[in-house]
């Protein structure tokens, strides 16, 4: 495009949003993680101007509604999502600037949508059979096209499992609905099991996000005697925010059904995550897991 990358040494947020706001950047890259930091840490962020700020572009993880919403009112440009993985070396779906629009006026559920198929590619739900499942039914989503990998280097079972019927198995629950937007639940290791409901981390995290002294926040399963599994939250306070457990429980119940609340609240200086903005789940899991033989409970 004839353009400048522009590349930090390091995330600082004061650093990105002065950037954006005064080095003339036109497009930027942002995991999630690191927009909710420059909205908690740059108090003044929806105040300035960027001039040149197209879009901001963003993936790897999940972001909140209300993160997102707040990035929007913030730096008043376009914004577009991507989901992939490395097996698709690249986005399988888009959440286009328009589409973010449209969530904004007429469709506020796309905001929680990973877009719709790229270009040249296709997209389906399936059941535990591999069965395609109709509009709006839960399942496995899994993705087809010149972007998906050949297999895995020297381990054909696993190439083999991955790309069961030609199609790659991304092992994310989600759902599919008429339009042909993808909405991505959780990573399917990561769904909690209790009672023998089947739980999304997502969702509960959602509810979190939406307490105002909030600026990150998890849910993982943990074993339970009864249950087989209960929620855990861990939860980092914005600076300067206070808030108790039982604030935390409080505000999950009256926006979650009773089996989907949290049972026990943490509070962290910061989450676990990896290069790419992920938050280790199962880093936040293995204290509580040591010394059992099954990670996860279900029926």
């Amino acid at each position: 495009m004839g353009g400048s990358l522009y590349i930090q040494e390091n995330f600082v947020p004061s650093e990105v949003v002065r950037a954006l706001s005064e080095d003339r950047i036109a497009f930027a890259l942002l995991v999630p993680a690191m927009i909710q930091a420059c909205l908690v840490a740059v108090p003044d962020a929806g105040a300035r101007s960027y001039p040149e700020l197209r879009f901001i572009g963003y993936g790897a993880s999940p972001i909140a509604e209300a993160t997102l919403r707040r990035a929007m009112e913030a730096f008043r440009c376009g914004f577009s999502q991507g989901f992939g993985m490395t097996e698709t070396s690249g986005a399988v779906t888009v959440l286009s600037p328009d589409d973010h629009q449209r969530g904004v006026t007429d469709r506020p559920e796309l905001l929680l949508s990973a877009g719709r198929a790229a270009l040249g590619t296709e997209m389906r739900v399936v059941d535990l059979d591999d069965q395609p499942v109709p509009p709006g039914t839960f399942g496995e989503i899994c993705t087809r096209g010149p972007q998906v990998m050949v297999g895995y280097w020297n381990q054909p079972g696993a190439s083999a499992e991955a790309l069961r019927g030609g199609w790659m198995h991304t092992g994310d629950a989600g759902r599919m609905d008429a339009e042909g937007y993808v909405f991505i639940e959780d990573r399917i290791k990561d769904m909690i099991v209790s009672g023998g409901e089947n739980i999304y981390p997502r969702e509960v995290e959602e509810v979190l996000f939406g307490h105002p002294a909030v600026a990150d926040a998890a849910a993982i399963g943990i074993p339970h005697e009864k249950w087989g599994e209960t929620i855990k939250a861990f939860v980092v306070l914005k600076p300067g925010a206070t808030a108790t457990a039982e604030e935390m429980l409080a505000h999950c119940r009256t926006r979650l059904g009773g089996y989907r609340c949290p049972s026990s609240v943490d509070f962290l200086p910061t989450l676990p995550r990896n290069p790419s903005g992920k938050v280790l789940k199962k880093d936040l899991r293995e204290p509580y897991w040591r010394g059992h033989t099954r990670r996860v409970s279900g029926s």
